[in-house]
């Protein structure tokens, strides 16, 4: 298909459309005499030979990966941002690039790199650029981003830049641009992983033909060298986030959970004697190595911005001790200042003793800022706008103006020469790749975020990337915040390309980390999330037996009902309605809690999650009550069963597991205790023993044991005092005593804490319990004092 013409890239009756690049804008699939690219000649036959439905098919395999794995971006300005995400906004069709077009591209990127390193080490060291008159005073001093605290901090590591990103554009002239550098906490190298199987998914078979350089080597040999960097092997390396409203924390999460290391937050973190620890459930523990998914100002508000409630005190000390290698370091903000870029041409020479590869998007600084309004006419203010300012940092404030006529090109120069505080960035005019709309090929601009990881060898360039892809033919609509979308980067080699994963290379030497080293905060959620899918399971529970008996006896049914009441107001639940508004906090709440913890939570486990959660919605909206809402909830509750399988089967017994599993048993044993004193006690209506059985899933069991009617003793002793029902409260707390036993610190050479003194207390009494010893009364007590068994471990392990 390479000598096709534009216009006949169509499918089989699919109608993939006519597909013809915007007048004079170059584009990345048809050169410019409307021919096929070579390199885009198999993908555009795959697609030509699509019907439209076969289209449909293999576009959905790569949405539906990306919503079972629970792929999200947050949006800001939205006034849902604090509980909903944004579902990842993926372009199907990746961008191509030639291998040997890739090699240079990387090269340039890797000078650009030592460039930055060295403009950094200046700036926070001999200041010899300022100095020499080489970069204006205003530029640095004025600057938000440069940290003063810093200077004179010698990176332990011996350099300033470990992980770097750039965004790249094609100009018309096929040449590629630089248009930003991203040096404070580059994101999205997670999303250009998920973007990789997703694309993988959707073209699986052509993925093998193309010869797509892989990109697991590069995560692989990035987690390798920041795991060097510790001098002593029993610390950790940990992935700095804001937590979870940021709008990348999905990333930060996956990329904890791809590399095996530890997620925390500022809250999680503390500094002593100069060393970096981090708060777990066995006490401090040190972190050697940080690699940094915040702004750098927010993450000390001891010496940095003191409003900020997201980083940790010390944090400065630390670096300055010399006890903590940082990823970047902090100060590196600096470098993503657009009038920065209006040097570097210049710099490059003096630095590195060459011109720069690869050139940045033309960029003007137009002096001291002082003189501004002085010089400034009414048509000038006009042409430049008030956006113009200093040069801040491109993320944070609006620095600089896309000057995309010449009038205003020329306005920056005579600005330049005046001496005012303005930087001014001419407009590159992107090139278009094809993206699906609809089931037909378009031409968007587009841009690609390559990313640089520092190893033991120098620089590594992933190969492949994340590229950004305009909603509208205007370059303004690629960023995600305003419509954009993102789609893979395939580095297709002429040679066949070997497949590569994390795990492969030279195995280290064996070496098991230490089981305790769960951060307090991760603790915390795993129990909690323990707790609401429980809580949510016992709600299903009563709800499921309210309406079947609702179903089956209407009206006569209202004094066995009515006694449910205290076991419903004891959850917040309006048992009225099929799907009632508790059930779905709870959910939410077992979402939040997974959410808070993506890191240690599998992507099935918390596929399952969302679909219960999503079930229920639902339902909740045409569900009716009696029959109806009896078998809505049977379904939910088959779905949670599948939770607690997942959990129970594929969960590594690690002491994770066992904050989770305390928290489940914890929200099992006070809802059990509960039912018994309402439904067993002597003075419920008929049919309530039945009522306590079904609810605690023992109907079988009961049947099986006791050739009787149920009396108030079988159903005491079966589902409080014996220890072989999984439904039992003796089963519960005896799980309580083995797992808090196991927990750090509980029993200490025969020391108990006062949590695992409580729960053997509790454990000694119902041992030696009868059904006539157990009354509703003393039900009701050991359920209060199960509820302090909560306190007591938030105590000891959640401070």
């Amino acid at each position: 298909m390479t000598g096709e013409r534009a216009g006949q890239i169509t499918a089989g009756g699919a109608g993939l459309g006519a597909y013809r690049p915007l007048l004079g804008v170059a584009d990345e699939m048809l050169g410019a005499d409307g021919q096929i690219r070579p390199i885009w000649s198999r993908m555009a036959a795959h697609l030509g030979g699509l019907a439209p439905a076969d289209l449909a098919i293999q576009m959905a395999r790569a949405d539906r990966y990306l919503r079972d794995s629970g792929v999200f971006y947050r949006q800001y300005g939205s006034a849902q941002a604090a509980t909903a995400d944004r579902a990842w906004p993926f372009s199907h069709i990746p961008v191509l690039l030639d291998e040997d077009d890739w090699s240079q591209i990387a090269s340039a990127l890797i000078q650009r790199a030592d460039l930055l390193e060295s403009v950094m080490a200046d700036l926070y060291g001999p200041n010899h650029l300022v100095s020499s008159g080489r970069l204006p005073a205003g530029l640095v001093a004025g600057n938000p981003a440069w940290l003063r605290p810093m200077v004179g901090i010698r990176p332990r590591s011996g350099h300033y830049l470990h992980f770097l990103a750039f965004e790249l554009g094609r100009g018309p002239d096929g040449k590629w641009w630089v248009l930003a550098d991203r040096a404070q906490a580059p994101s999205g190298a997670g999303y250009a992983l998920e973007n990789r199987v997703a694309t993988a998914r959707a073209f699986s078979d052509l993925y093998a033909q193309e010869n797509v350089q892989r990109l697991a080597g590069f995560f692989r040999d990035f987690r390798d060298a920041l795991l060097n960097r510790r001098q002593d092997r029993d610390s950790r390396v940990a992935i700095l986030t804001p937590g979870p409203l940021n709008e990348t924390y999905y990333e930060h999460a996956y990329i904890a959970r791809y590399l095996g290391f530890t997620l925390v937050q500022g809250e999680d973190l503390d500094v002593r004697d100069g060393q970096l620890m981090v708060r777990t459930v066995a006490g401090l523990r040190p972190i050697e190595v940080l690699w940094r998914r915040l702004d750098a100002e927010y993450a000390d508000p001891l010496e940095l911005d003191p409003s900020s409630r997201i980083g940790t005190p010390g944090m400065v000390a630390a670096l300055r001790a010399g006890g903590l290698t940082m990823i970047n370091s902090l100060g590196s903000g600096i470098l993503e200042t657009r009038a920065l870029m209006a040097f570097l041409p210049k710099l490059a020479p003096h630095l590195l003793g060459e011109k720069l590869a690869m050139p940045n998007v033309a960029t003007w600084w137009c002096g001291d800022a002082a003189a501004r309004s002085a010089v400034l006419s009414a048509p000038d203010r006009m042409i430049l706008g008030d956006a113009l300012a200093t040069g801040m940092p491109a993320d944070q404030r609006g620095d600089a103006t896309r000057a995309g006529d010449l009038e205003t090109a020329d306005l920056a120069r005579r600005l330049q020469s005046r001496g005012t505080g303005l930087v001014a960035q001419e407009a590159v005019t992107l090139s278009t790749t094809p993206t699906l709309l609809q089931g037909r090929l378009a031409p968007r601009p587009m841009t690609i975020r390559v990313f640089l990881s520092r190893n033991s060898g120098g620089w590594s360039v992933m190969p492949g990337g994340f590229a950004r892809i305009g909603a509208t033919p205007d370059p303004a609509a690629i960023a995600m915040q305003h419509g954009g979308s993102a789609a893979d980067v395939w580095v297709v080699s002429p040679r066949s390309v070997v497949p590569d994963s994390i795990i492969t290379g030279t195995p280290p030497p064996l070496r098991r980390r230490s089981a305790s080293g769960l951060p307090a905060r991760a603790a915390d959620n795993l129990f909690w999330l323990g707790r609401y899918v429980e809580r949510s399971e016992g709600i299903v529970r009563l709800l499921r037996a309210y309406h079947t008996r609702l179903a089956e006896a209407g009206p006569a049914s209202a004094p066995l009902l009515a006694a449910m009441k205290p076991l419903f107001d004891q959850v917040g639940v309006d048992p009225r309605t099929g799907v009632p508004k508790a059930l779905l906090e709870n959910l939410s709440a077992a979402i939040g809690s997974a959410g808070r913890v993506r890191d240690r939570f599998s992507p099935d486990a918390w596929s399952a999650l969302d679909d219960i959660d999503r079930s229920a919605r639902r339902m909740s909206s045409r569900v009716t009550a009696g029959d109806d809402a009896a078998r809505a909830l049977s379904a939910l509750l088959r779905k949670l069963a599948g939770i607690s399988g997942l959990v129970h089967e594929n969960m590594y017994r690690f002491v994770g597991w066992r904050f989770l599993t305390i928290g489940r048993l914890h929200e099992r044993a006070m809802g059990i205790s509960a039912a018994l004193a309402v439904l067993a006690d002597p003075e419920a209506p008929e049919g309530a023993l039945d009522l306590a059985i079904e609810i605690g899933d023992s109907v079988l069991t009961h049947r099986r044991r006791f050739s009787v009617t149920a009396s108030r003793d079988t159903v005491i002793d079966l589902l409080a005092l014996d220890p072989l029902n999984p439904r039992a409260l003796r089963h519960q707390i005896d799980g309580l005593r083995d797992q808090i036993d196991m927990l750090p610190a509980a029993n200490d050479h025969g020391a108990l804490s006062p949590l695992a003194r409580e729960v053997l207390l509790l454990h000694a009494e119902l041992a030696t319990a009868d059904p006539a010893t157990l009354t509703s009364a003393e039900l009701w007590s050991q359920r209060s004092r199960i509820g302090t068994l909560s306190e007591l471990l938030t105590k000891a392990y959640f401070p």
